[in-house]
């Protein structure tokens, strides 16, 4: 313990240091970003904060290079209209690792810290409802508990569907994607959060049908009765996959659908889609 220490304290710029004991401070700024190029992006900036050969090396473009998601140009034009220039690699990818909205904000896009994956999610604004503007059936409400701070509320329905497609710069990868529900009505008393149940009904008589489809021909489909009250719950649509060789835009489309005419259901709230990489859905319940 005590040796580990003193590494890391000789890492300090002192003249009277003794020179037959050196530390991290003595490093070559080349050898320290060739190490650094190896860690994830959250230990690079620890490790950032040692000393200054390892804060100036923390900067160097090959080392974020690598913990950037493929053709991240055109991720960046996708959000931002265009690509901005003079940019270093680093700031690059802090602005991806924050939550970007772009279309009007009805999509937000990111990167994860961990993995560099990409993640996508799209509101219930950026969706097709069918009678979404009919207020008999269907309702906006504000939330502090999605990303979009509002949420769409079913009363009443006889036909249930919900569609909605994305075009984007996917990097190669396998993508899963859930859509956000919540059977009841959120709210707040007297500070704290209630659910009212008193309007859900009909998801326990047919299965819900979510579908996915890509412009390569892919398609997924799985199907499941809507359970539990109370709480987000993600459903899976499901996984489609972007080749390394692609360098065009992915399509994709996606669907939601109870259309059975012979009883009502309602009770739900639909937030948003989330594409999320298939390595880290399970990070889902952070989300």
């Amino acid at each position: 313990m005590g040796s580990g220490f003193s590494l890391f304290t000789n890492g300090s710029s002192s003249p009277d240091r003794d020179l037959l004991n050196p530390g991290l401070g003595d490093l070559p700024e080349s050898c320290v970003a060739l190490i650094l190029e190896k860690l994830d992006p959250v230990e690079i900036c620890r490790f950032s904060k040692l000393n200054r050969a390892f804060r100036s090396a923390s900067w160097a473009d090959f080392v974020w290079e690598s913990k950037l998601p493929q053709d991240y140009r055109s991720i960046l034009e996708k959000i931002l209209g265009g690509f901005p220039e003079k940019l270093r690699k680093r700031d690059i990818y802090n602005f991806l690792s924050r939550v970007n909205s772009f279309d009007d904000g009805t999509k937000k896009a990111w990167v994860d810290k961990r993995t560099g994956d990409l993640c996508l999610s799209v509101s219930v604004k950026g969706l097709s409802i069918t009678g979404i503007d009919d207020r008999r059936y269907w309702n906006h409400l504000p939330s502090d508990e999605s990303r979009f701070s509002s949420v769409a509320y079913l009363q009443q329905v006889w036909w249930f569907q919900v569609d909605g497609e994305i075009e984007f710069p996917f990097p190669a990868g396998t993508y899963s994607v859930f859509f956000r529900l919540h059977l009841g009505k959120p709210g707040k008393r007297f500070g704290w959060k209630v659910c009212n149940t008193e309007q859900i009904h009909g998801w326990d008589i047919k299965p819900v049908q979510f579908q996915i489809w890509t412009e390569d021909g892919q398609h997924s489909s799985s199907q499941c009765k809507l359970a539990g009250t109370g709480a987000w719950s993600h459903y899976h649509a499901g996984d489609f996959v972007v080749g390394k060789a692609k360098s065009s835009s992915t399509k994709l489309k996606f669907s939601m659908t109870q259309i059975d005419c012979t009883h009502t259901k309602g009770g739900l709230c639909v937030d948003s889609v989330i594409v999320y990489p298939s390595s880290c859905k399970d990070r889902l319940r952070q989300f």
